[in-house]
């Protein structure tokens, strides 16, 4: 008996083993988590919002706010690995399928506001790590309800994205890359076309408005055209109204973009240059 039982554990070995290589080094979680928690900021959407707006702490990626600010009524939901109210049971590659190709894992689509138009473009290397951190991310139970009710088809978005390499190393190109696969800045300030998509080849020349108890707010030109956009602005007054949320004379900037600049402001410094090198360096655009 003791021989029976001897051979089906040595048997069982070279199954066990590459689970335990699939655990994911230090660094790709920590990247995960800057891009999650940071860079792209998940939490702005997904975060679960008390009465008074903010994000609730423990929550940020609990899910339940309901959007409305596009002119369509989104629900999102908890990205949290718990098994019941969250993606507890999605692989690491259903979540990589998900943000890149928009796809959930019974193969229905993702709507807007998800910029998966962006996501696409995301590295084969940042999409696994934000995978591997949203299946260790805490867990949290809470059940979402309702279903996002879109005036527009939600059509495919492309072939799927099978591969993406690395940005070069060079400040344009990796800002091109934060601005937008990863923050998806460009998803707010390029022009709309239906069904909630973008205008590519005018990326940067203003775009979605959003509507609020804030008002009306359309998402502003940040090409270097002098008149319409940025072109006047120093460098430095662009870290200002990325990091602090202030415009050139000191005003606050609405929201959405005024609240995210406590979450800007913990992006690493090199990041924050790279993409003010980048606006720098687009064409200026007028509306």
């Amino acid at each position: 008996m003791w021989i029976r039982i001897l051979g089906a554990i040595a048997a069982a070995l070279p199954l066990l083993a590459p689970a335990a290589q699939a655990q994911p080094e230090p660094a790709l979680l920590e990247r995960g988590r800057y891009l999650v928690e940071t860079a792209a900021f998940c939490g702005a959407c997904h975060g679960t919002r008390g009465p008074d707006g903010q994000i609730i702490r423990g929550m940020e990626l609990a899910g339940g706010r309901v959007m409305t600010e596009r002119g369509y009524r989104a629900i999102v939901p908890n990205i949290t690995p718990d098994p019941e109210t969250g993606i507890g049971g999605w692989s690491e590659a259903d979540i990589v399928n998900a943000i890149r190709n928009g796809l959930r894992p019974d193969g229905s689509l993702i709507g807007p506001p998800m910029p998966i138009e962006f996501y696409r473009g995301l590295s084969d290397r940042d999409v696994a790590a934000m995978a591997a951190y949203l299946r260790r991310a805490p867990p949290v139970r809470h059940a979402v309800t309702g279903r996002s009710a879109y005036n527009f088809p939600v059509e495919s978005y492309g072939p799927p994205v099978t591969s993406v390499p690395d940005p070069p190393d060079n400040p344009v190109a990796r800002g091109a890359y934060l601005a937008g696969p990863v923050a998806h800045c460009m998803d707010c300030h390029t022009p709309e076309l239906p069904g909630d998509r973008r205008d590519m080849s005018r990326i940067g020349a203003g775009g979605v408005t959003f509507e609020g108890p804030w008002g009306i707010v359309p998402a502003r030109n940040i090409t270097p055209h002098r008149e319409y956009g940025i072109g006047d602005w120093t460098e430095e007054q662009i870290r200002r109204a990325l990091v602090q949320g202030t415009a050139p004379d000191g005003r606050r900037l609405a929201p959405p973009m005024g609240g995210r600049a406590p979450v800007f402001a913990r992006m690493a410094e090199g990041d924050l240059r790279d993409i003010i090198a980048y606006l720098r360096a687009l064409p200026p655009l007028a509306p």
